[in-house]
């Protein structure tokens, strides 16, 4: 996994994962097997005890040889006592002479009709179960001695120390498959997260055309798609800047080098009569007029695109908007004799936006009709359906393309680009006004048929009866 550190911490965490699985599997699996032959030792210790007591009660008491002999065969050893405490007979492979375990306390208890159990450790470290039971007489009120058993626990340790070997061989097998898993899973999973960090660090270097082969129905592949669409909005991003600075030089040009131009000819006055000085004058003045409404253009669309434009909300009356609109770009259509008309049915209700950014809208829309336009009418109408109010502007005009309908509201884009200068404007119109729209929640729809014209549509829904935030 080197040069692969999130692959590695990966490998780190899931092999911590499988260690700890299979230490605390294998914890509790020796506490069962150690348990189960406790308890199995336990159980027959006490059965041991209880049978050599019941053949120590009268009348079916053998012989003290035959016990011992039944001891030495069950392979345990076996001490009666009195209730001094003192051996009166012991079989078995237990050493007698260490009676450690054999204290004055548990003597009183058994002589007292209780039944003991207990663990011991001899001198050289075998450990011994212990069960302890008295021997009642023929009435079966007295007692007559007590019975010790003692089972070797030897044996049972060697079984739990070939289990625990058994254990620690599987561990470590499993250990080392762990090893293998943890490294393939790492890999796998570390694999699409390296091809991330790749590729946005090449989108940062500027490398906008790196996208990743993620397939994925999961997260990681809905981060790769993510990735994927961030480059693509960058790259478009980027491609409309260069194109917006391109745009911003080639508008600035022209009018700076009118300004020049002339400026430089009426210094050097390079003109016959006041009247061509005049002419001059006046180039330069609209050259200028041209400037400053690219420049106001500019400022207004900065200004929405941060967000900082201030808009006076309240209920304005669409009727009247659109009548003001129409007064003030009556004259210019006159002067192309073009027919302005309108349609506005009555009861349009009111709708809660900005009524001067509205009618800055509309007077985008239709400045851009009456420019656009060389013969036949421009018409608005105002009407509304169950679902929303609208505005339309509809003229006679070049038309639009359709391949070039989804490109209209681009800053600087213009459909007659060989025309621009005749046509005038700063192809800023549609973009300011599609912004307008928006920021009111509304919206600017546009249709078209080159040759036939084209139909720009302003909706507010019914959902603005109540206020936008």
């Amino acid at each position: 996994m080197s040069g692969n550190k999130i692959g590695f911490k990966l490998g780190l965490v899931i092999l911590a994962a499988f260690v700890v699985v299979i230490i605390s599997l294998g914890l509790a699996i020796d506490r069962m097997f150690a348990n189960f032959y406790t308890a199995e030792m336990r159980t027959e210790v006490n059965e041991l005890t209880t049978h050599f007591t019941a053949m120590s009660e009268p009348p079916d008491m053998l012989s003290e040889e035959t016990m011992l002999k039944f001891a030495d065969f069950s392979n345990v050893s076996v001490l009666y006592i009195n209730g001094q405490g003192t051996v009166l007979a012991n079989s078995g492979p237990y050493d007698t002479a260490e009676r450690t375990f054999i204290k004055p306390m548990d003597v009183k208890l058994l002589f007292a009709g209780r039944t003991l159990e207990s663990e011991h450790t001899d001198p050289s470290g075998e450990r011994y179960f212990i069960a302890a039971k008295p021997v009642f007489d023929a009435t079966g009120e007295n007692i007559t001695a007590a019975v010790y058993v003692l089972s070797s626990t030897k044996h049972m340790d060697e079984s739990l120390s070939a289990v625990r070997g058994v254990l620690v061989l599987a561990g470590a097998g499993a250990l080392l498959l762990a090893l293998g898993i943890a490294w393939i899973m790492a890999r796998l999973l570390s694999r699409p997260l390296v091809q991330m960090q790749v590729a946005t660090r090449n989108i940062a270097a500027g490398e906008l055309e790196t996208r990743l082969a993620i397939q994925r129905n999961d997260e990681i592949g809905m981060l790769a798609d993510s990735i994927n669409h961030l480059a693509v909005e960058l790259q478009r991003y980027r491609d409309t800047r260069q194109e917006f600075f391109a745009n911003i030089s080639h508008e600035l040009r022209t009018p700076i080098t009118y300004l020049e131009g002339y400026a430089k000819v009426l210094k050097n006055r390079l003109y016959d009569t006041e009247e061509e000085k005049d002419r001059y004058l006046d180039i330069i003045h609209e050259e200028a007029l041209r400037l400053e409404h690219l420049v106001n253009d500019l400022f207004e669309l900065a200004k929405m695109e941060a967000g900082k434009i201030a808009l006076s909300l309240e209920w304005i009356d669409l009727t009247e908007i659109a009548d003001n609109a129409v007064r003030k770009v009556q004259l210019k259509a006159a002067g192309k004799g073009l027919q302005l008309r309108t349609k506005i049915n009555n009861g349009i209700p009111l709708v809660y936006g900005d009524g001067l950014r509205t009618e800055q809208i509309v007077l985008n829309i239709l400045e851009n009709a009456v420019r656009y336009t060389e013969k036949g009418g421009i018409t608005v109408e105002l009407d509304h359906t169950p679902e929303y109010v609208f505005l339309a502007v509809q003229d006679t005009g070049i038309g639009i393309p359709a391949d070039e309908l989804p490109r209209i509201f681009d800053r600087f884009y213009r459909v007659e680009k060989s025309r621009s200068r005749q046509h005038g404007g700063t192809g800023l119109g549609l973009a300011i006004a599609k912004r307008m729209a928006e920021l009111q929640r509304g919206e600017l729809l546009v249709s078209s048929e080159v040759g036939q014209g084209a139909r720009f549509e302003l909706r507010f829904a019914f959902e603005q009866q109540e206020e936008p935030a």
